[in-house]
Formats: C-alpha cells, sequence, structure tokens
C-alpha cells in the first residue's frame, strides 16, 4: 500500500469509525513534452511521477456524497455533506470541487451512485504544474465506480478513455478550469518505466521505454514555487486563439496544419493568432521527433528537443515566467543536455534533462540562482517514470 493510500485509510478509519470499502490512487505526471497540443487534437509524451493521491471510499445508502482531505499539517479538512442529486457546478469549490465535479460527472453519464464517504490524502504538489487535480480526480472516479458496483478493474467497469474524459469534463464544466485529456490520460494509462506517446486524435497510445539512469541521465524536476491556476490564468485565452485560428483556417484543428503548410497558414491569420499556431504546430513536430529518437535509444538527443519547446513556450505562446525561464537556463549553463517548463505555464515547473554525475551541481546551481534573484527556494527532485493509476491493496 502506498504511503499515501496508508495516510487516507488510517483518516478515514478515524473520521468515521470503520475501514474504506476500497481505496484507489492516481500519480501526478511530467509532460515530456508535447504542451498545449491536447486540445487542438495533437500530441503529447508525460511519464507519471511517484507522487500519488489516494482517495479511500465507503458506500452510503442515503444518496449523499461527504470528502475530507488530509491536509500537508494531517489535519482532516473536511468539505462538506450534499446531496448527489443537488451537485451543480458552485455547489462545493476549492479543493472540494474536484471530487464534487467527478460525482456529478458520472451521474450525468449514468452511472447510478448510492452515496459516498470520501477521504482524501496525498502528495503530488499543487500548483506546480504536476497534474495535482487529475490526480484527484481520477482517483475519485475509480473509487467512486467502486461504489456504484461498476469497478473499472472488473468486467463491467468502464474503458479508461472513457474515464478521462469524464474526469476532463468534471474540470471543464464543473471546476471551470479549461484543460485537454493530458493530465488525466496520463494519470489513468501511464507504466511504471515508460513514457506514454498519446495522440489525442485517435486515442492511439503507445508505451515508450524511457530509462533515463541506464543512460547516465536524469529527470529534474525544477518547482519554482510559483503557483499557477488555470481557471484564472492565460490559459482559456490561449485555447480560445486556437479555437478562432482553427475556424478562420477552415481545419479541424490545428494539428491539421503540416510544417510545410505554416507559413502559408500564418500569412492568412491576424498578427495575435500567429504565435499561438506557429507554437501548436512546431511543437507537435518535436513530439514526433522525440518519439523517434526515443524509439531508437537516442535518450540524450531528447534535450535538445526539450530546448526548443521552452523557447516556444517562452517565446510564441507566453505561458513562460521570470522563475521559469531562470530554471531553464541556468540548468543548461549548468551542463543540462535540454530543459524547459512543463505545464500549462504562468509557473509552476521546469523539468531538465541531466547528466546523473552533473545533477548535485546543477541544483546547487538553481538554488543559489534563486537565492540570488530574491525569488522563494525551489523545490528539486528527480522524475521516476511509474505506474498509473491503480487499486490499492488492503493493509
Amino acid at each position: 500500500m502506498s504511503e499515501a493510500a496508508e495516510r487516507a485509510t488510517a483518516t478515514f478509519v478515524a473520521e468515521h469509525g470503520a475501514e474504506p470499502d476500497s481505496v484507489w490512487s492516481a500519480p501526478g505526471r511530467v509532460n515530456l513534452i508535447g504542451e498545449h497540443t491536447d486540445y487542438n487534437d495533437g500530441y503529447v509524451f508525460p511519464f507519471a511521477l511517484p507522487h500519488r493521491t489516494a482517495v479511500a471510499a465507503r458506500r452510503r445508502t442515503d444518496g449523499k456524497l461527504s470528502v475530507t482531505s488530509l491536509d500537508s499539517d494531517g489535519s482532516p479538512q473536511r468539505g462538506g455533506t450534499v446531496p448527489i442529486d443537488e451537485l451543480t457546478p458552485g455547489a462545493l469549490t476549492g479543493w472540494a470541487g474536484y471530487p464534487a465535479g467527478v460525482t456529478w460527472v458520472l451521474r450525468k453519464a449514468g452511472i447510478q451512485l448510492p452515496g459516498a464517504d470520501l477521504v482524501i490524502a496525498g502528495d503530488v504538489p499543487t500548483g506546480a504544474g504536476l497534474s495535482s487535480s487529475a490526480a484527484l480526480e481520477c482517483a475519485t472516479a475509480l473509487v467512486l465506480l467502486d461504489t456504484a458496483d461498476r469497478p473499472a478493474d472488473g468486467p463491467e467497469g468502464p474503458e479508461l478513455a472513457e474515464i478521462a474524459h469524464w474526469t476532463c469534463r468534471a474540470e471543464n464544466d464543473f471546476v471551470g478550469a479549461p484543460t485537454g485529456l493530458l493530465d488525466q490520460t496520463a494519470s489513468l494509462r501511464c507504466r511504471a518505466a515508460h513514457a506514454l506517446f498519446f495522440d489525442v486524435r485517435s486515442g492511439e497510445t503507445e508505451q515508450v521505454p524511457f530509462d533515463a539512469a541506464g543512460s547516465g541521465l536524469e529527470i529534474l524536476v525544477i518547482d519554482t514555487r510559483v503557483n499557477h491556476s488555470h481557471s484564472e490564468s492565460g490559459y482559456g485565452d490561449r485555447r480560445n486563439g486556437c479555437e478562432e485560428a482553427t475556424a478562420l483556417l477552415g481545419v479541424p484543428a490545428l494539428r491539421d496544419i503540416t510544417a510545410a503548410e505554416l507559413d502559408g497558414a500564418l500569412n492568412g491569420l491576424p498578427e495575435r493568432l500567429r504565435p499561438l499556431v506557429r507554437h501548436v504546430v512546431t511543437e507537435n513536430g518535436r513530439v514526433l521527433e522525440t518519439l523517434d529518437r526515443l524509439r531508437n535509444g537516442a535518450l540524450t538527443e531528447v534535450g535538445e528537443l526539450l530546448t526548443a519547446s521552452h523557447a516556444s513556450l517562452r517565446d510564441d505562446y507566453r505561458v513562460s515566467c521570470p522563475e521559469l525561464d531562470l530554471a531553464v537556463e541556468t540548468a543548461l549553463d549548468a551542463g543540462a543536455l535540454g530543459a524547459r517548463m512543463t505545464g500549462g505555464g504562468f509557473g509552476g515547473s521546469a523539468i531538465a534533462l541531466v547528466p546523473s554525475r552533473e545533477r548535485e551541481h546543477t541544483e546547487r546551481a538553481i538554488t543559489e540562482a534563486f537565492e540570488r534573484n530574491g525569488s522563494a527556494a525551489p523545490r528539486l527532485f528527480t522524475a521516476v517514470p511509474s505506474t498509473g493509476a491503480a487499486r490499492e491493496p488492503r493493509s
């Protein structure tokens, strides 16, 4: 049983006086490359983190949902109890809005929910661009399906692709964050020691072996501790801009613009939309090139693509921030083979492909650079591709 699941179970017993019926956990994720391409029907390339969010649940019979979350200091935060058939967007806000939103979507999808007590615990950093919200949503959906006798790992359970769509809808329509399918798909479908190539349009996936340590490398995550919020940021503006450009170009999605067609497409757009389109088209190309290099075992050659991705996100998509740029520039100066911001942007985390022998030197250089800049000390850790969502064993 994972550490997050142990804490969720212990808190459930303390809160409700009984063991939970089941516990599911789901991981956060790092997106190796492929940013802001998912809602443009493009390609993404995430892998799961070892950091997880666990949700313990026990079935109720009164049609009500209660939610409790374990705070970072170990104290329970009670999000309230509400009849499931009265859930509407805004009924529960803050962290409680995520499990409430998943419950709302499952009910609308025809899943008969009897009611449930939920207790949540986890260690996925929040506000760091590492998909803490998707981890919570996916674990919640999986454990609620248990209460409805539709377990995802059973013969009557829905497909993971369908669960990904449901949980994405919870974030879009209930919480109000206009995200794409990247985060939920990664949390549900990633495997240990692999990165997940995902074609959003077709739904096709490929588990690509990703052994950085075997190549003498590490993926260093640099959490800048600059909080971001998709629902309050310019994320929606970028997405709306992409949709406007798609309509003007007369294509189903920006993914349909090839590299050869890019210059002609840009000439037919208002100046304000051109950088958005340029980023999406070139980023899709970088994802496909990364896939080709990883298939051929050329992990060391991926670094330049990561760095090019960051430049595009910074200059064309304009979703970086000074702290992310500082993290990337410092990592490169310290010897990283490549580095980029990861996640939606406007804060959060960067990643760097670092030779293992240079990791401590790189970490020190980044910490000192942030101190000189007067910024909060970053959180640094090595990301190891880990397993996706799973039912936790009984303690």
